[in-house]
């Protein structure tokens, strides 16, 4: 045996002997959909995003219990009505590729993001901003064209986290395929349906304790499973609840549930006949049981809808009620014009939850003689009908099923880019395409100021009013479930349905 194959025969058999040893090597998590892309600016899906921690940062960030931190800021100050912020950065730190990350770094990043002329999906995260301005190379200061007290906390978002500018500049419109960050990962290899990165060894915070990550897609729930039961993978986000029993009765698999601020709808597109009938969406409401929904879905795991955004976010406020009432449905209907009701099509993702929620749906709205059409779509799909298409008046779709949270904590990520009247595809989210002038008044109102007493007014009065106009079928808060090999620590799931990984270990 050479000295370099002896170092290193000694060097693991200490670790062995050593109790309470980290093992080093790949983790593995199973997640239920496709990444739709690496260009953190301009994915639409929390998946996505939330994977793209492992190799990007932002100015700020949350903690597992989705508390705002700071990272690649060390902190920050504004002035009373919150139009100015500035911004102190971290020293010392590089991007993968060796570029010094400064506040040139920060300016080039958030100008291209809010430039309307990139067609950046995550865009309306900083379209506030007027200015960026270099005060010294660790200082930046925002200029907001108005007052906006959720500017932090939009920075905290995923889609507002900083790329290498030098990456920028090689790659443009390709960066999506080339990622380069500040994060405890350096990009490897992105396949249809699995990302593998490798640890970063130059970290400006200490090194992950693991090798690298591998996220793989499988969207099939009992093939999750499987490959939890075998160590294929060793974290299973978003876990099948219905499988639940038998992660709790193996002793080397772990289990965990949490509230979340994840609430399941399906959106009507209100331009298309016949959902361009309030009494028809508020029909179709009180057609579906929302109790029956959380059992038969999440496995009771689940509480009804009471509000456009849920309730573990601020300045929610219960807005009412379509209590199950297939008689009302019906009558509602007919008094549309629709007493024989109508043929639609369903989309969703192509995951095992999805499609049981389109099943369950479809034979809810059957009562009432409405006939579904199920359409399962694979995410990259489904992202390039749904959310890229290019006017509103192209757009295909008619019911589509799903699920939002807000990834900055505040009730503005939820309520701002799904029903403004101009936050319809491709530049944001409202693919209910719902239009109604008193919810938009609100929501500007809400974003316009920095007062919280003013804030709470106004998002209550645009939940009020967009609960009345239903551009949703309203369904339910469902839990966070989690499992993962007993070996595991360090991994976290966050209330959004997003996850992390930088600390995760494994024990010897």
């Amino acid at each position: 045996m050479n000295m370099k194959s002896l170092l290193v025969s000694t060097a693991l058999g200490l670790a062995m002997l050593v109790p309470g040893t980290v093992l080093a090597k790949d983790l593995t998590v199973a997640i239920q959909n496709n990444l739709t892309g690496l260009d953190p600016t301009n994915v639409n899906d929390t998946l996505s995003q939330t994977s793209l921690r492992l190799i990007y940062q932002g100015l700020f960030g949350f903690d597992k219990d989705m508390k705002l931190v700071p990272l690649l800021a060390e902190d920050y100050d504004s002035n009373a009505d919150a139009t100015e912020f500035t911004i102190r950065l971290r020293h010392n730190v590089t991007f993968h590729d060796g570029t010094a990350f400064d506040a040139e770094a920060v300016k080039v990043n958030l100008d291209r993001l809010r430039d309307p002329a990139n067609n950046l999906s995550r865009r309306s995260l900083v379209s506030m901003i007027s200015d960026v301005q270099v005060v010294d190379d660790h200082t930046v200061k925002l200029i907001l064209s108005q007052p906006f007290g959720a500017m932090i906390a939009s920075l905290a978002h995923p889609g507002a986290m900083m790329i290498s500018p030098a990456a920028l500049k090689e790659y443009g419109s390709e960066i999506g395929r080339h990622p380069v960050g500040t994060g405890p990962f350096v990009f490897d290899r992105w396949s249809a349906d699995t990302l593998e990165v490798k640890r970063n060894d130059a970290y400006w915070k200490e090194p992950a304790k693991v090798d690298g990550v591998i996220i793989r897609s499988v969207p099939e729930s009992g093939a999750r499973m499987a490959m939890l039961q075998t160590g294929e993978a060793q974290f299973v986000p978003n876990f099948p609840p219905e499988l639940m029993k038998v992660v709790e009765n193996n002793p080397k698999l772990e289990v965990t549930t949490s509230p979340s601020i994840v609430e399941y709808y399906v959106s009507l597109n209100n331009n298309k006949a016949p959902f361009d009938n309030k009494l028809v969406r508020q029909a179709l409401n009180h057609a579906v049981d929302k109790d029956a929904f959380c059992k038969i879905v999440f496995s009771g795991l689940c509480t009804p809808a009471d509000s456009i955004i849920p309730s573990g976010l601020a300045f929610h406020v219960t807005a009412g009620e379509y209590a199950y009432d297939v008689e009302k449905a019906k009558a509602l209907l007919a008094e549309a014009g629709y007493a024989d009701g109508f043929t639609a099509d369903i989309w969703a993702n192509s995951n095992t939850e999805s499609l049981r929620a389109m099943q369950f749906i479809q034979q809810q709205l059957a009562q009432v003689n409405v006939t579904l059409n199920v359409v399962p779509l694979e995410a990259g799909v489904a992202a390039q009908r749904i959310w890229s298409i290019e006017s509103a008046d192209k757009a295909e779709v008619q019911m589509y099923y799903g699920g939002w949270s807000s990834s900055t904590g505040d009730a503005d990520w939820g309520i701002r880019p799904l029903l403004l009247s101009e936050s319809a595809p491709p530049a944001m989210f409202n693919v209910a395409y719902f239009k109604d002038a008193d919810v938009d008044a609100a929501i500007n109102g809400a974003i316009g100021t920095a007062n919280p007493e003013e804030r709470a007014g106004f998002y209550a009065t645009a939940q009020e009013l967009a609960w009345e106009g239903a551009p949703w079928i309203f369904l339910g808060v469902a839990d966070l479930i989690s499992a993962q090999t007993s070996d595991l620590s360090g991994v976290h799931m966050l209330p959004d349905r997003g996850f992390l990984l930088e600390d995760a270990a494994f024990a010897e």
